[in-house]
């Protein structure tokens, strides 16, 4: 009960201090993503898309089709993908592309898969009206299939964003292999023979990325909406879209859903952050020197999300996992004090302010009333006597 009472009130703060909530859970499981898409209390309507990114053969740390089973049960959609500009893998081509999903499991018989620029001489584009480096992004034919969609993302470092979450799906992920080439070359070219001769300075590869996926965004606010979760698990300082990212540099973190994708990957970036050690130190220099938060910074500028959050722990107090106990033993008054001043002591402040200011409004009003009207007394006095 306490735990509930505490996770209402810690919404309720949220709003009044208009921030983007974003619901976290230290269990990585496939029924603890059905969860954390279930807090969002959201119905993504008609033909629900689940993009993902489908890795490389042999690549170690993607989420997998069976583990995202469950979560594609509940929500009868389709996997969705898209090829790449990259050669070096081999899913640049649909043929190629076909073959890896197949490889990697996400063709079985239980489970569709459909890559949205199957075939690239139906690409179109999505204007961007208000944009820093480009004013269209190309897309797949197959976006048009779909109402809403949910996003999926690994939560992870990468050798050219800094970090990939649900920003990098919604940019480079949605992106046709064309697309992707405009978004590497910042609008250079969409030929991907001709991208990486061509590749634009990274600061505006970030700004093309936050264009990119504003226009995804905006794409779906007008159809049936999105949702987001970040699966925060081997957590390299490298991506899905090779076989050699190095070892895991932190810890498992947890999942995180929210429906505002700069706000959960401002929350993701932050917790590790809050890890303060050699390895998530390291993951967040190697981020910084790619301008990592820079995609962020500009995503919110251009109405994306917001990087004001309100992280909404689900476990409770009295749940913790094998081999944080001693950690967390040790700031565990800290820790009570804090919670208590944020979701009791500032909320009841925030409404007491709220109402105070209410009454002195209708306070002033009654008392200028009554002073108005012994003002006009005394005049009406002053002129009997005059008389």
């Amino acid at each position: 009960m306490g735990t509930k009472i505490l996770l209402f009130i810690s919404i309720i703060y949220g709003c009044l201090q208009n921030k983007s909530d974003v619901f976290f859970t230290k269990k990585i499981s496939p029924s603890s993503i059905v969860s954390m898409f279930k807090k969002l209390n959201i119905t993504l309507s008609g033909n629900v898309g689940l993009k993902v990114h489908t890795g490389e053969i042999g690549g170690l740390y993607f989420l997998r089709p069976n583990f995202l089973k469950e979560i594609y049960d509940y929500i009868n959609g389709t996997f969705i993908e898209c090829n790449t500009a990259y050669t070096s893998w081999g899913r640049h081509t649909t043929e190629l592309h076909q073959y890896t999903l197949k490889r990697n499991g996400w063709l079985d018989d239980d489970i569709r898969t459909i890559i949205m620029d199957e075939d690239p001489s139906q690409d179109f584009n999505l204007s961007i009206p208000n944009y820093n480096n480009i004013s269209n992004n190309i897309v797949g034919s197959h976006l048009k299939d779909f109402d809403s969609c949910l996003v999926l993302a690994h939560f992870k470092g990468h050798a050219m964003g800094g970090f990939g979450g649900a920003l990098k799906q919604l940019s480079i992920g949605f992106a046709s292999r064309a697309g992707k080439s405009n978004i590497h070359s910042g609008g250079y070219t969409s030929n991907y023979t001709e991208t990486w001769t061509h590749k634009a300075e990274q600061k505006d590869f970030t700004a093309a990325m936050a264009d990119a996926a504003s226009s995804i965004v905006n794409y779906f606010k007008k159809k049936g909406g999105m949702a987001f979760i970040n699966v925060m698990a081997n957590i390299s300082t490298q991506c899905d879209c090779g076989v050699g990212a190095p070892p895991p540099k932190v810890r498992d973190i947890g999942v995180l859903a929210s429906l505002d994708p700069v706000a959960i990957d401002r929350a993701s970036f932050d917790l590790i952050k809050k890890e303060n050690t050699e390895g998530s130190q390291e993951w967040i220099e190697n981020s910084n020197k790619l301008l990592g938060e820079n995609t962020l910074k500009l995503a919110e500028e251009l109405g994306v999300g917001s990087q004001d959050y309100n992280l909404i722990n689900v476990d409770g107090d009295d749940e913790e996992e094998d081999g944080e106990k001693d950690n967390e033993n040790e700031n565990k008054n800290d820790t009570d004090q804090s919670k208590i001043y944020l979701y009791i002591f500032i909320p009841i402040t925030s409404l007491l302010v709220i109402i105070i200011g209410i009454l002195g409004f209708f306070l002033f009003k009654k008392n200028a009333k009554i002073k108005m009207y012994n003002e006009s007394l005394g005049v009406s006095m002053n002129a009997s006597k005059t008389e």
